[in-house]
């Protein structure tokens, strides 16, 4: 009798879901040879061996595989669809989605100056040929004003790996290498693109699935054509109105990471979507994904549009015009034809892990900071504070494009007086820098790098630089910086008693010519404007109403199952026993992995504390670096008394999004180089736990002892880092970890997320550098 009622119900809940959601509506010396395409067809191929990550293999958990019997009509978003295309040893018929493991084969994968250690593991695991050279772009951007013999001597081994195995490559001075992904095409749209480096992000901006991967990571592409990835829940962000006119992409995304900071989108993959895309041109968008890694991100994807379409087309053509061999490259009509007749967009009724809006109509210029991007405050409002600016930075993959360029020349032109180009204010240093020599050729030709030049801008090679944190120009103890970049971490861009703002081109313009924190002026508020319009949803009311009556009734179905399901074991004289058993599963150890990993805990009383502060960026490309100080700079930048306080063996237990920010490794091998053998969190940042497993850092979540710490050590002296008296074990068979408050303190248990065998093996064998080695020679 119960059976055919649960069938009943869940068809009429069914029906109704389904009604509802049917209701929604370069000089030529520097350019490489074109190469082609490497796309990577949907595959129906049974999985095997050679073609599948561990988690796909057989002793794997049933979780990480998820069921390949799914509807054909399941909707995907873009994402999906997009990873669904790349994806390879996929079972028949098999759609993925959010949640599942993947074998992913990117159509590119680019290494920068990380280039020479990614080089280092690769012929460490025994690799001696890349799997797919066209697969494979290098380019030198980071450190590009080290003139030193050892940072010449990289750049050499760097190029002469590339030319020894046929792989493109761009030398240092020829731009950010995420600009060159861009404007060569290897980020093209509907693919996906992956880089050593976090920002790779930005690629969404031009309808290419770009994510971060680390170097271990990047060896193994090198190898393989492949690597793991777990596909992150996705996130809608619906932008509605206008941007009004003194409003950039820039005060979109500071604004995004200002207003939802309270980790919203940590950890998801973004899709852009809504009306108010259309007032949004594609160097806006780049400038929006690329800080969605700051806004805690994977991805940030634009979606296939007819802005895209117009920026590609005006690419192609200035090809066709200016290059002989335009036919055999990346930008072609005929390729963007392609694009527009087999467009990739989300399926209506895809699912979402969340929805955000913005009214872009609403938004006025804000600027991020001082050193944090979750801190973002309209412009108007520290313009009446009068906040003295040492100096300016016009740098950045970010944005210094040469859109980006024009409106700063614009704000020194508007202020001109007889004809003479005003100078930056007396005190103020302003650095330019730009994204890449195409870009600057650009702007030169327009004449607006020369109007920067004229008011006393300092110039710098294309390339990274003060971003991060390397080179001329950086600030000093006491100095305010306003950068067009995207980070303005503690520490990132000089000294750690600086202070970083971020902002539009044209504010840091206005900026440097004022002497202090300003505007250009070019921004009035619409009539009726009193505040910025955000919120969850889509910002539709009547279509956000029909979604919360949908959650509802998924809500009342799911109770309703679970009447059900009690009733039948009622029934069929089930106990509650199962759940006890169920508390006595155990995880299987393999050998090599500690059953139980235990120590004193010193405690970091801070959320977000980032990659930067957990390893200098200033030491990121200095290759062999010994461990001993590695161990002396671990967590430097946060708190300088680190080192004294932390002991070898001890637990590091710290706040929420620990390992936020950059891809370096050596933010999990500096802590491993301290003889710290685990690190426990509130939550990690999802590129930190890539890189701990892959480097054989263990690290366990548990928000409960984050807050019992904070709770017990609220009113004692404020401490950055704190030896507790706690001890702390995790046992790993059981699952379990056990925390003991002080001598003579209470202790309690709590169950936390099983670690499988699959990751153990990784661990066990030291890493996956370790592992893929073992995996080679098998």
């Amino acid at each position: 009798m119960i059976v055919p009622v649960r069938r009943s119900l869940a068809l009429a809940a069914s029906r109704g879901c389904r009604q509802l959601r049917l209701a929604r509506a370069v000089p030529s010396a520097l350019r490489p040879t074109a190469h082609r395409l490497c796309a990577a067809p949907y595959s129906t191929t049974p999985i095997r061996r050679q073609n599948a990550f561990h988690t796909q293999l057989e002793g794997a958990r049933p979780s990480a595989i998820p069921s390949s019997v799914e509807t054909p009509s399941q909707p995907q978003t873009l994402t999906e669809k997009i990873i669904q295309r790349y994806s390879v040893g996929l079972a028949p018929g098999k759609k993925v989605k959010a949640g599942d493991y993947v074998t992913l084969k990117p159509e590119a994968c680019m290494t920068h100056d990380n280039t020479w250690p990614v080089a280092t593991k690769f012929m460490a695991i025994g690799a001696s040929k890349i799997h797919d050279n066209k697969q494979v772009i290098f380019t030198l951007d980071h450190d590009v004003q080290n003139k030193s013999e050892a940072n010449l001597k990289k750049y050499a081994k760097i190029e002469e790996f590339a030319g020894k195995h046929g792989v493109t490559f761009y030398p240092a001075g020829r731009g950010i290498g995420h600009q060159i992904m861009v404007e060569e095409g290897y980020a093209w749209p509907g693919t996906v693109a992956v880089a050593s480096d976090s920002h790779s992000n930005m690629y969404g901006g031009v309808g290419c699935l770009g994510t971060p991967v680390v170097r271990t990571d990047a060896a193994s592409i090198w190898a393989t054509g492949r690597t793991w990835w777990q596909i992150p829940p996705i996130a809608k962000v619906t932008l509605t109105g206008i941007l009004p006119p003194g409003v950039t992409g820039k005060d979109v995304i500071v604004a995004l990471c200002g207003l939802f900071n309270n980790d919203d989108v940590l950890n998801h993959a973004i899709e852009f979507t809504g009306d108010g895309l259309k007032s949004i041109p594609v160097d806006d968008r780049l400038a929006i994904a690329n800080m969605t890694t700051e806004w805690g991100a994977l991805s940030g994807l634009f979606p296939i549009d007819s802005v895209l379409e117009g920026w590609l087309r005006g690419k192609a053509t200035t090809s066709a015009m200016f290059n002989p061999d335009a036919a055999q490259g990346k930008f072609t009509h005929e390729r963007i034809n392609d694009l527009v007749k087999n467009q990739l967009t989300a399926d209506p009724g895809a699912t979402y892990a969340k929805s955000l809006y913005l009214n872009l109509s609403t938004l006025s210029p804000f600027v991020a900071g001082p050193n944090s991007v979750k801190v973002a405050t309209p412009l108007k409002d520290l313009e009446a504070q009068d906040i003295k600016v040492d100096k300016a930075y016009l740098v950045s993959c970010t944005n210094s494009r040469a859109s980006d360029i024009a409106q700063a020349a614009k704000v020194f032109r508007d202020a001109a007086a007889d004809g003479t180009t005003p100078k930056i204010a007396d005190g103020v240093k302003f650095y330019i820098a730009a994204a890449s020599t195409l870009e600057q050729q650009a702007a030169e030709e327009a004449g607006d790098w020369q109007v920067l030049l004229d008011a006393g801008a300092i110039q710098l090679p294309a390339g990274c630089g003060p971003c991060i944190g390397l080179g001329t120009g950086l600030l000093e103890p006491g100095e305010n910086g306003i950068s067009a970049s995207n980070r303005n971490f503690k520490g990132r861009m000089g000294s750690t008693d600086a202070k970083a703002y971020l902002a539009s081109p044209e504010v840091v313009a206005a900026s440097a010519l004022k002497g202090k924190i300003a505007g250009p002026g070019w921004y009035q508020k619409p009539e009726g404007v009193e505040k910025v319009i955000i919120g969850e949803g889509s910002g539709n009311f009547e279509l956000d109403k029909a979604i919360s009556i949908e959650d509802a009734l998924d809500k009342l179905i799911a109770q309703a199952e679970g009447i059900i399901s009690n009733a039948e074991k009622d029934i069929s004289g089930e106990d509650a026993a199962a759940p006890a058993a169920e508390e006595e599963t155990l995880t299987d150890v393999l050998p090599g992995f500690p059953e139980k990993v235990e120590g004193e805990i010193v405690f970091c009383d801070a959320d977000n504390i980032n990659t930067d502060g957990i390893y200098p960026g200033k030491y990121t490309y200095q290759d062999n670096v010994p461990v001993e100080k590695m161990a002396e700079v671990c967590m430097e930048n946060y708190d300088t008394s680190f080192g004294s306080v932390a002991r070898a063996g001890d637990i590091l237990v710290a706040g929420f999004n620990f390992g936020c920010g950059s891809s370096r490794e050596q933010a999990a091998t500096s802590i491993l180089a301290k003889q710290i053998p685990l690190v426990v969190a509130g939550s990690f940042g999802n590129i930190f736990s890539r890189n701990s497993i892959n480097n054989a850092l263990m690290g366990v979540e548990v928000p409960r002892l984050v807050e019992r710490l904070r709770e017990t050590f609220k009113d004692a002296e404020k401490a950055a880092t704190r030896r507790t008296g706690w001890k702390f074990v995790w046992d790993v068979r059981r699952s379990k970890v056990t925390v003991t408050e002080g001598e003579g303190g209470k202790t309690w248990s709590q169950k936390v997320g099983e670690l499988p065998p699959n990751v153990q093996e990784i661990i066990a064998r030291g890493g996956l550098e370790k592992w893929v080695k073992h995996e080679i020679s098998a």
